[in-house]
């Protein structure tokens, strides 16, 4: 592989999360091992997708806005909406500020629409949010990859 294909290979890995990492060191495809963490099985080099960015933040320093979430990891606002919407990250119970139901618009948590829409108007395959309740809970990972 020509040097030029290599640096390619590597900074589109940067940017996507469905992308295959190549170890800096070794220039051999990594092992995804487990939430957004990619492991060289050569020389143990570590790097982590922008799921692995959100996780590893949020568990060091809790819970915080999609805005200072994506200027201290990296990842687009727009990436960590996909992460609410699919269930990957969820919004604490004693938060502000929520996601809409995309149907009815009511607060959820996490996911694309309320329990309630779901059942009422039969929509298909969506990612049911839980609404918002009064106990204060920490955040909590669902790792789907």
């Amino acid at each position: 592989m020509v040097q030029q294909e290599k640096k390619l290979i590597r900074k589109a890995a940067l940017y996507s999360d469905d992308a295959n990492f190549v170890c800096p060191n070794c220039d051999i495809l990594m092992k995804y091992k487990h939430g957004g963490l990619y492991v060289c099985d050569k020389c143990g080099a570590e790097q982590l997708n922008d799921f692995g960015k959100v996780k590893k933040y949020l568990n060091e320093h809790g819970p915080t806005n999609a805005i200072d979430l994506a200027a201290n990891t990296g990842v687009r606002r727009s990436r960590i909406g996909e992460f609410l919407r699919l269930g990957k990250v969820e919004i604490p119970e004693n938060s502000t500020t929520f996601i809409h139901c995309k149907s009815c618009g009511t607060a959820i948590r996490f996911g694309n629409y309320c329990a309630n829409c779901v059942h009422t108007k039969n929509i298909q395959g969506a990612y049911i949010g839980d609404t918002p309740k009064k106990k204060p809970e920490k955040m909590r990972f669902l790792d789907l990859e």
